[in-house]
């Protein structure tokens, strides 16, 4: 059973490419006329990258254990490597450069992402830029170094206080500055230290396991200014409407639905097809927003699933009758792509392996498209691993143990992409098995 994606971008293909005398005209909702479409959209030249993974994706394969599986992935060390919309630049390339950010971004293309994303918000002139949270600032850039904008932040800086041991803190949000304000800060790693004294300690805090050899300033981006870079890039778009920090309606005539409007009509503005984008969202009703009022970027419309930290609630990824809505009603009401947390969709068979989870299962079964989030988040998984991999925790002892759950991913519960912080690892393996 092939992913319905892919049937639809073969059909479009061949459609777009033969035609039929005397055939009448396809409807404007018809593959053919989307196809043709796309092909005629105006747009900046992409640029043709020669796709380096890294040496990540070796260092995994070498951490692995013998198998057949290891051995394939050898084989495939010489590439040659290309794009693959497989690979998901989750927030560009995070592992090593800072998220939503230039430089970022064109790390993950130059690994072969064929998707990029940037999670949108709004800043207090209603501009939509790239941010994971509305209120991030203060973490993911150097606001607090900026007197005249940290002035502007929510929460100014409060040191850690060693005898009553309150750590350190601040919220600074994209809605406490404007747009112009935004593009004056630089980009960092996601961190902070909480036991700080000074503003300058507290911008500090990066995990072990990532670096500050590429932060010294990231360009920060608007939304417009993504769909640029990734046209020139060459890539495709998944922009994710982030759950705003403040009250709805914003300044009082800002709506949700306003906002979800906007983002969508941004590509429009910049002649961007809807077969190119893959808007997403953890708000059920965006995604059925998009799929009433934006049908043709709707058919791609993710539902991002974090039902699982829904406070009061039981989610058991093996238990269907803690998930609500189901999977068929889901797919009832025009969802047709859904993106859970990757240990959602795995769990270990009785002899301890790696297989798919009942809700894997059933989403495939109910006819929907699965994007698994977020690889190489975890740091090291000497020890089983984090929030990703804590449903296959016994599973995992060792960095190459990776390569086993994408296999699992690809292979048995049959995703359509995967979302990860060094996206040269998937590119590596989705060319190697020839995804």
């Amino acid at each position: 059973m092939y992913p319905r994606r892919l049937v639809t971008l073969l059909v479009a293909t061949l459609a777009a490419c033969i035609t039929i005398p005397g055939a009448a005209p396809a409807g404007d909702d018809s593959l053919a006329a989307r196809a043709a479409e796309e092909s005629r959209s105006e747009h900046t030249p992409p640029r043709r990258l020669n796709v380096q993974v890294g040496a990540r994706p070796y260092y995994l394969v070498e951490d692995m254990d013998e198998s057949p599986l290891k051995r394939k992935l050898q084989q495939c060390s010489e590439g040659p490597f290309s794009r693959t919309e497989f690979s998901i630049g989750h927030r560009g390339a995070p592992l090593q450069f800072p998220e939503h950010t230039k430089e970022s971004y064109e790390a993950a293309a130059r690994m072969g992402a064929g998707i990029l994303e940037c999670d949108v918000t709004f800043t207090k002139d209603r501009q939509l830029v790239c941010r994971h949270s509305q209120c991030d600032l203060h973490t993911t850039t150097n606001i607090l170094a900026i007197p005249a904008l940290a002035a502007k932040c929510t929460q100014p800086f409060q040191p850690a206080d060693p005898t009553t041991g309150k750590p350190a803190s601040a919220l600074c949000c994209a809605s406490d500055i404007t747009l112009d304000e935004f593009k004056q800060l630089c980009g960092k790693m996601d961190a902070a230290n909480p036991s700080a004294a000074t503003v300058a300690q507290y911008l500090g805090g990066t995990a072990p396991w990532r670096t500050d050899l590429y932060s010294a300033c990231g360009t920060v981006l608007s939304h417009k200014e993504s769909i640029e870079l990734f046209k020139r890039l060459g890539t495709r778009f998944t922009p994710e409407l982030k759950a705003p920090s403040v009250p709805m309606p914003y300044q009082g005539t800002y709506t949700q639905a306003a906002y979800a409007q906007q983002m969508l009509d941004e590509y429009k503005q910049a002649r961007v097809h809807p077969s190119q984008v893959w808007p997403q969202s953890f708000n059920l009703d965006d995604v059925k927003y998009w799929i009433q009022r934006e049908p043709q970027f709707g058919r791609q419309a993710v539902y991002l699933d974090g039902r699982y930290e829904i406070p009061g609630t039981r989610f058991d990824p093996n238990d269907p009758s803690t998930w609500v809505p189901g999977m068929d009603e889901l797919a009832a009401s025009g969802v047709e792509v859904i993106a859970p947390p990757i240990y959602v969709l795995l769990t270990l068979d009785a002899q301890g392996r790696i297989i798919p989870s009942a809700y894997a299962r059933a989403a495939r079964a109910a006819g929907l498209d699965i994007i698994a989030w977020s690889l190489e988040r975890d740091g090291p998984l000497a020890k089983g691993g984090g929030f990703y991999f804590q449903s296959v925790k016994q599973a995992i002892n060792n960095d190459g143990d990776m390569l086993v759950a994408v296999d699992v991913l690809a292979r048995h519960v049959g995703v359509i992409g995967i979302f990860s912080d060094w996206p040269g690892t998937v590119t590596y393996y989705a060319n190697c098995m020839g995804l």
